[in-house]
């Protein structure tokens, strides 16, 4: 690895950790919103039942998720976030 793409990956990890300590806002963060649940569902054609049972929460979480109750956090953001970005790939690997 090249001294520049090392110092650029360095300076990136400390970056990382010092939004850990709360010393720095993240540049970006991902929301869902409500809205954006709901729509990722429905580009899926999937019913709430079917689309908790695939995503695995249950469904009254999921709607939490779209009546705006609640948002999804952690690793269901992550994969909402993915479904939403490729569905045919990451429902494909769900099933």
């Amino acid at each position: 690895m090249n001294d520049n793409l090392f110092n650029q990956l360095l300076e990136s990890v400390q970056q990382m950790d010092e939004i850990a300590r709360g010393e720095r806002q993240p540049s970006r963060e991902y929301y869902v919103t409500a809205l954006k649940v709901k729509e990722i569902r429905q580009k899926t054609q999937l019913t709430q039942a079917a689309f908790a049972s695939l995503i695995n929460v249950q469904l009254g979480t999921l709607r939490n998720w779209e009546q705006g109750r609640r948002e999804p956090t952690g690793p269901a953001k992550a994969l909402l976030r993915a479904i939403e970005r490729d569905p045919k790939h990451v429902l494909a690997a769900l099933n």
